[in-house]
């Protein structure tokens, strides 16, 4: 089962989450994206789902690069056992995955500068966390269906660990001119369904981002809209800039 498109796989034992790492990814040019998986899902997801199929165009004519990431939630925000601020400071480590490996890598398959950061659900929050703390790194953020305040998973609680990682939080708090500039420079774009558990914390987040003088798209979709059929629609849609 899974897609019909030739890809490769690479994997290696991460020092920053302390346990091997997969990735898979298909197309040859382009700007590389970066899928997170949904909760559930790993770097097999995405393929699994026929999204390369799905995105076949962007990937054939060069337009794209689609990398699946690989996860730690297990050891992070879905290890229910540990204490938050724990939780939080596992994500980081993905967080440190993600730039000081995963991405080095794919820069040495494809020089291509430009990057995006994608996922549906809760890879949604990981897009947008990773790809606001790196604004320098990420050019474009593209989020399905997200949640963006991860103290909806702590129970409210917050201490350094969950702020350093939570895109609500952090951004009504950013106050550097030069971090400010770069947010300025990235296209995010936020896609949701008005039926959406999420839709008014998204809502909220735009506005957030808006009194910050940072621009976005936030799309509001009719339905719940929550499900892969919609998916393929968001990202054949927005993955190339906003609708």
């Amino acid at each position: 089962m899974g897609t019909r498109m030739p890809g490769q796989h690479r994997a290696w034992h991460s020092p920053a989450v302390e346990r091997p790492m997969h990735v898979r990814w298909f197309g040859h040019a382009g700007a590389r994206v970066l899928a997170f998986p949904t909760t559930m899902g790993n770097h097999n997801e995405w393929p699994d789902r026929y999204m390369p199929d799905v995105l076949h165009e962007h990937i054939e004519r060069g337009w794209i690069q689609l990398w699946c990431l690989d996860h730690n939630h297990d050891a992070s925000w879905y290890d229910k056992e540990a204490h938050p601020g724990h939780r939080a400071w596992r994500h980081l480590q993905y967080d440190r995955y993600v730039r000081d490996e995963l991405l080095p890598f794919t820069a040495s398959v494809n020089g291509n500068p430009f990057v995006i950061a994608t996922g549906a659900s809760f890879g949604a929050f990981h897009a947008m966390s990773i790809g606001l703390r790196n604004p320098t790194l990420v050019h474009r953020i593209v989020g399905m269906s997200g949640m963006y305040d991860i103290k909806g998973m702590t129970g409210g609680y917050s201490d350094a660990n969950v702020y350093a990682c939570n895109p609500f939080d952090f951004m009504q708090h950013e106050h550097d001119p030069a971090r400010l500039a770069a947010f300025r420079r990235q296209d995010i774009i936020m896609a949701t369904g008005r039926g959406d558990p999420n839709y008014q914390e998204n809502a909220e987040f735009s506005d957030i981002l808006w009194r910050k003088g940072i621009g976005n798209a936030f799309r509001v979709w009719d339905g719940h809209a929550h499900d892969w059929p919609y998916w393929e629609r968001m990202i054949v849609r927005y993955v190339g800039g906003h609708d």
